[in-house]
């Protein structure tokens, strides 16, 4: 078990990381190309495969994270599991994402 001082500190620390994946989330065009900008002389457009993907890996690591911390953090054996389960539906929904074709 954790003590307070250090479910504080994690806490303070997910915070800027949250704010980003929800960024991440609402905006992923421009999240896509955060740093890059420079490389283009005009507006790149993302594909559409790019901001589901984008969307789905900022949700899932929002859902993922609090589940994670809660494994580790407690005792009981069959959340020490979930990790992998948490990765194996980002992998699965990753390939769901990627071979599925356009209908736009």
């Amino acid at each position: 078990m954790a003590s307070f001082a250090e479910m504080i500190v994690i806490f303070i620390f997910l915070i800027p990381l949250y704010a980003g994946l929800i960024w991440s989330y609402l905006h992923p065009e421009d999240s896509l190309l955060v740093g890059k900008k420079w490389m283009y002389k005009e507006e790149p457009e993302p594909s559409p495969k790019a901001i589901r993907y984008t969307k789905f890996t900022s949700m899932m690591v929002m859902i993922g994270i609090p589940f994670i911390l809660l494994s580790f953090l407690t005792t009981n054996n069959i959340l020490r599991f979930l990790p992998i389960i948490i990765i194996f539906a980002i992998i699965l929904g990753a390939l769901k994402i990627l071979i599925s074709e356009d209908h736009s």
